[in-house]
């Protein structure tokens, strides 16, 4: 049986359409709103306090997003991602994440990048060894959003973004796989120490590296991790 979308997964201000949509994605692919749930238009109209033509304008904007799929006679569910999608993803991600890199290098403030270089190999080590994970992922995100950021590329930016928030989730169950925080550690400053010499292709090289390690890493405990 398929989960609604209940009371405690939303909040019943009134808000825009923009707000909805924005509040949605994020409990989409943070998975408070679980894949295969049911989004009712009357739940999210009660909720919300907007119109039913203002909540299938959020549902449009999410099913063009790839988080919910629109089935005759049900209505909208939240996407469940399968394993060949998953590395379909991987796949995709290895080669933007890999431009990403590149032009952030070529683009980005080099101080930028010896500041996180310190970060990640100071700090964030200590982090890794004692098992904090959340300050060590928090950190890398924001990183991340540093990276995309520098590049100045508005297209590649937005489909980064659709990639990450469809798999956010299992992007942070693959962290904390054994040993995976440690590895991904010692190549993300692998990347920096490319970025900081202002190599570019080596930084898009050691990036997509890093995507192929996360790819084996989530083939070996898919069943774990899904």
């Amino acid at each position: 049986m398929k989960k609604s979308l209940s009371e405690s997964q939303v909040t019943g201000t009134k808000v825009g359409v923009d707000s909805v949509t924005q509040e949605l994605r994020r409990l989409i692919a943070t998975q408070v709103i679980p894949p295969g749930a049911k989004m009712s238009e009357l739940s999210l109209c009660e909720k919300y306090g907007i119109s039913r033509s203002r909540v299938r304008e959020v549902l449009t904007a999410l099913e063009q997003r790839g988080l919910v799929e629109r089935i005759p006679n049900k209505g909208a569910i939240v996407v469940r991602l399968e394993t060949s999608q998953i590395c379909e993803i991987y796949e995709v991600r290895e080669v933007l994440e890999g431009l990403c890199f590149r032009l952030a290098t070529q683009r980005g403030d080099k101080k930028m990048w010896t500041k996180y270089l310190k970060e990640f190999t100071g700090q964030l080590e200590r982090c890794v060894e004692q098992g904090d994970i959340d300050q060590y992922i928090a950190a890398y995100e924001q990183f991340h959003a540093d990276v995309v950021a520098a590049t100045g590329n508005q297209i590649l930016a937005e489909l980064l973004d659709s990639i990450f928030e469809r798999t956010q989730t299992i992007i942070r169950r693959t962290i904390i796989l054994p040993g995976r925080a440690a590895l991904g550690l010692k190549q993300h400053q692998a990347v920096l120490t490319a970025m900081v010499n202002g190599d570019s292709e080596k930084a898009e090289e050691a990036r997509r590296e890093t995507m192929r390690s996360a790819k084996s890493y989530f083939d070996r405990y898919q069943k774990y991790v899904l």
